[in-house]
């Protein structure tokens, strides 16, 4: 009788652990800084359909968005990053509308983020999303990171702007080349000679923007193409790598704003 007691004395402090009103492990916004994969959802593991990666979230505090993939989609929105420690509201995320062969997971991942309203901590590399009961809705791990700042060494073409392909027609390529160790890039926007900075985040491997990109102020006889690559440059926050082998740079509302290929 007592091993009895002893285990549902263990099984309830495991409980109590895991719980959604636990102050044990409270967490504050720099907790949930970064990437996160989405490993359960209501008490069940996510499997995600074959050739597709685990749905993850992201949260960017420094912009107060929120950004990831929810098994199909790439889903967006926004976080008050001044609300109360351990509250959160997931209940806007926009998404976009590609159809994928199984989009349960997805159905799934979109409906429990909907209802996330508290976070907290569940170790070192957890984090519990929970609505209005005691147990969380959806538990997420550190995503590893699937880019680094290594991965924009060099030079790149760039190869479309805001949705748009840049013409093979024009006589000067555009091209970005990062010096990584200086944190530093050098490059051409159709015209004129640009540099500038690159500034990253610790807590985020995936976040870039380029402050203070400067060019020279030569006029050619289209500058259409070169004003939209400086107006994405200076929106730039997030970069991500493509199926197709090329890097993406995305904006504060993760969407993709320019896209090079190796040279």
């Amino acid at each position: 009788m007592k091993n009895v007691f002893v285990s549902l004395c263990m099984v309830l402090t495991m409980v109590i652990a895991s719980s959604c009103v636990s102050t044990k492990n409270a967490a504050t916004v720099a907790d949930i800084s970064g990437e996160w994969n989405i490993i359960e959802l209501n008490g069940a593991a996510v499997v995600p359909a074959p050739g597709q990666a685990f749905p993850f979230i992201g949260f960017d505090v420094a912009q107060g968005t929120v950004y990831g993939n929810s098994g199909c989609n790439r889903m967006t929105g926004r976080f008050d990053v001044n609300a109360k420690p351990g509250t959160i509201d997931l209940g806007a995320l926009g998404s976009t509308r590609m159809m994928c062969p199984d989009m349960t997971v997805e159905k799934n991942v979109l409906a429990a983020l909907s209802q996330v309203k508290k976070y907290k901590k569940l170790g070192d590399d957890q984090i519990a999303l929970c609505g209005s009961s005691k147990r969380p809705i959806a538990v997420l791990q550190k995503r590893p990171a699937t880019v680094t700042l290594n991965d924009l060494s060099g030079k790149w073409l760039i190869s479309e702007v805001s949705g748009v392909a840049v013409p093979d027609s024009l006589e000067n390529k555009p091209f970005l080349e990062f010096n990584v160790a200086e944190k530093r890039l050098h490059g051409n926007a159709g015209c004129n000679v640009i540099n500038g900075g690159i500034q990253t985040e610790d807590a985020n491997s995936a976040a870039v923007s380029f402050p203070q990109v400067i060019s020279t102020m030569m006029a050619c006889p289209d500058m259409k193409i070169e004003s939209s690559i400086l107006k994405a440059l200076n929106s730039v926050r997030s970069f991500g790598k493509l199926a197709n082998g090329g890097v993406g740079f995305y904006n504060a509302e993760n969407t993709l704003v320019l896209v090079l290929t190796k040279e």
